[in-house]
């Protein structure tokens, strides 16, 4: 019951009913199937899926309604497919902007995370399968990540790195919860102590702890502290020189022998096996489980509109963008990554699409007037896990050709960024540079040269430096969109769709602007395998406001195609108690000429605090929609518990008395009013 069968299952016991659990990654689509021993695949004809954007996309949404539509689909793609657990959704915060996984993750606020997937959760597990969080706790890098410890205080990682796994636990009912593969404190956080003290004593988690594949290390510490499930020991298979290799995983034989001896108690088992039990009923053996379907039209519409919510708008001079379609327009389509699939790669994530429409096919297919040309630029070489390809053809014959393409275009839409190759946005490993991979920059500057009409595209899921941004004109942050990728970039950029997407993580200006980096090799990438979070709780926006270093892009960012204007904002009262919600209410009005949606934020900070704090932080926010001049009030409520910080001192909550501030705007650089208010 305790340990794997396969690459993707358990055995079950046959004898009493119990089935097999099966399981698949991932958190923007069901993978296709995998091989029984080994990472080929199994080669079938009919696991294509619909994939969905990728969760940075999903967070810059800041629209829980949508993740609760995104989580469904997904939850009735995996059903259709016969599986009891889906390997997602992924919260791990976003530290660094090197880290190879962020694409998979909710940002950098762990209010923003917490609230994004608890919906998503709810939504996939009203299908019969467990949503499965991962990773349990502190995988914020791929670099050495089966290897590092993390040495970070109880502040930080309640306050920052916990929220999102707790609302999971305590908001969303999470059937199942992955470990991973760091150390925190000396111990491999699969089987570590806070897993039995504080996701299962302190949030009553009565679900199953699965190891990340091959992440544990010990039949001790993995039936003690808290493993219920050890899947992918060995990363080969049935091995190479064991027979029956999964009676040989800790959890398997050397766990049984242990209890024959009496080195363990048999209640340590039983409580593995309850939860075990406790998820079948509620998936592969639940009565009332529904059928599931994949690939509907019904599917591909919450993709491209999770897609089209996501996209940020960053600059728009004059603006550039939206593009009228029409017959004496020529557009100039430059970059590999108009035409590259960005679902294939990138590690557990990939997937198999039933089909995936390209940047390049989605404008053809929108703009049917005006001439639309493509040229490559530059080239990638193949997306392969743990190797990385030289390019193929001739890099200076396709910068050539690109330059001579973007002359005799009107417009040029670069279309740019990263991919999911190793050492870029891909498990496994951190990206080498902060700037533009693959001789991006120096293309960029030639076409500047011989057209200055230029709109850039950027696929991501990672901030990157741009010392080039004064030669565009717009800038659009696409992320990584999945099956309807091509369909909703034409959606923004034709202004069939106004973008209404913001930031879920900053963008430095360079990399030593981002609070983990600006402390040296000790806080990343971590000296003699071991690493230090000296910024504290100062992660992300926390760091550039507290500090006053400017970001290039600022936490929940983003520009609109029409106006919106804030006014009579206000608390309900000035002083509360520590049982009350704070009402933040506004005005808020499209002052433009097209319809909109605009992100009321609230965050709340407390000046003169006898604890270390950040100036402020998000503590509430509101997506809405209006029409062309129409007006709405907008309510935001904010427990006051919500201000408590995690004080050391008495290893608990503690909240302040006496004064804060309460900031509201659409941006974290962008507050409309700041209000004092007080705490008795």
């Amino acid at each position: 019951m305790c340990h794997a069968q396969s690459k993707f299952s358990t055995k079950g016991v046959e004898r009493l009913g119990i089935p097999e659990i099966w399981m698949a990654d991932g958190p923007h689509g069901v993978r296709a199937e995998i091989s029984w021993d080994d990472w080929a695949y199994a080669g079938w004809t009919n696991d294509s899926i619909t994939a969905f954007p990728a969760l940075t996309c999903l967070a810059a949404s800041f629209n829980p309604e949508l993740s609760s539509q995104y989580g469904f689909s997904l939850g009735e793609e995996a059903r259709y497919r016969k599986k009891d657990v889906l390997l997602g959704p992924g919260v791990n915060i976003y530290r660094t902007p090197l880290n190879g996984r962020n694409f998979e993750y909710m940002g950098e606020d762990p209010f923003l995370a917490s609230t994004m997937v608890v919906p998503y959760i709810k939504g996939v597990q009203k299908n019969g399968v467990a949503a499965c969080v991962k990773h349990y706790t502190l995988n914020n890098q791929e670099h050495w990540r089966d290897k590092i410890n993390v040495e970070v205080s109880d502040r930080a990682l309640y306050e920052i790195y916990l929220p999102a796994f707790k609302a999971s636990v305590k908001e969303a009912g999470v059937w199942s919860i992955m470990g991973s593969y760091n150390k925190f404190r000396g111990k491999y956080t699969t089987h570590h102590p806070l897993l039995n003290k504080i996701l299962k004593a302190d949030w009553e988690f009565d679900g199953v702890v699965i190891s990340d594949w091959s992440s544990a290390h010990s039949t001790e510490e993995s039936a003690l502290y808290g493993l219920d499930l050890e899947m992918g020991t060995g990363t080969d298979g049935l091995g190479t020189t064991t027979n029956d290799f999964y009676s040989q995983y800790y959890l398997a034989a050397p766990f049984l022998e242990g209890l024959k001896k009496g080195d363990f108690p048999q209640s340590i088992v039983d409580d593995k096996v309850r939860r075990i039990l406790r998820l079948m009923f509620r998936t592969n053996m639940s009565t009332n489980r529904p059928l599931g379907n994949a690939n509907t039209k019904a599917h591909h519409d919450v993709a491209r509109h999770v897609a089209t919510d996501g996209i940020v708008l960053l600059k728009n001079k004059e603006n550039f963008f939206p593009i009228k379609d029409n017959k004496d327009l020529t557009i100039a389509i430059i970059g590999e990554n108009a035409t590259r699939s960005m679902t294939a790669g990138g590690g557990s994530s990939e997937l198999k699409p039933k089909f995936e429409i390209s940047p390049l096919d989605g404008i053809r297919a929108r703009y049917k007037h005006a001439t639309i040309t493509h040229a490559m630029g530059y080239q990638t070489g193949p997306s392969l896990y743990n190797e990385v390809i030289p390019p193929t053809l001739d890099l200076d014959s396709l910068k050539t050709e690109a330059i001579k393409t973007a002359k005799n275009a009107d417009i040029v839409l670069f279309v740019g960024g990263l991919n999911k190759s190793h050492l870029q946005d891909c498990e496994g490993d951190d990206r080498l540079q902060f700037g533009l991979p693959f001789g991006q920059e120096d293309l960029l500057n030639d076409i500047y040269n011989v057209n200055k009409n230029i709109g850039f595209i950027l696929v991501t899921g990672n901030a990157i430096e741009m010392p080039w941004l004064d030669k565009v004109n717009a800038l659009l942050e696409t992320w990584y969109l999945g099956s309807m990728s091509g369909h909703a970039i034409a959606d923004i950029i034709s202004g069939d769709v106004n973008p209404s997407g913001k930031l879920p993580f900053s963008f430095p200006v360079k990399l030593e602007d981002n609070a983990a980096h600006s402390f040296g090799t000790s806080s990343y990438p971590g000296e003699n395998m071991t690493q230090y979070y000296k910024e504290d709780i100062l992660v992300g926006y926390r760091w550039h406001d507290t500090k006053k270093i400017k970001p290039l892009y600022a936490f929940g960012y983003g520009l609109s195609y029409t106006s919106f204007t804030l006014s009579d904002i206000k608390t309900d009262k000035k002083v509360y108690t520590q049982e009350d919600s704070i009402t933040v209410s506004c005005s808020l009005k499209n002052t433009g000429t097209i319809n909109g949606s605009e992100v009321i934020q609230v965050y709340i900070g407390k000046p003169k605090s006898k604890v270390k704090r950040a100036l402020k932080e998000l503590k509430g926010f509101q997506k809405t929609n209006l029409k062309h001049s129409e007006e709405s009030i907008i309510n935001a409520n904010i427990p006051v518990k919500s201000l408590a910080y995690y004080d050391e001192t008495i290893s608990d909550w503690n909240i302040e008395k006496g004064e804060y501030i309460v900031y509201i705007g659409n941006a974290s650089d962008n507050i409309s009013k700041k209000i004092k208010i007080s705490i008795k």
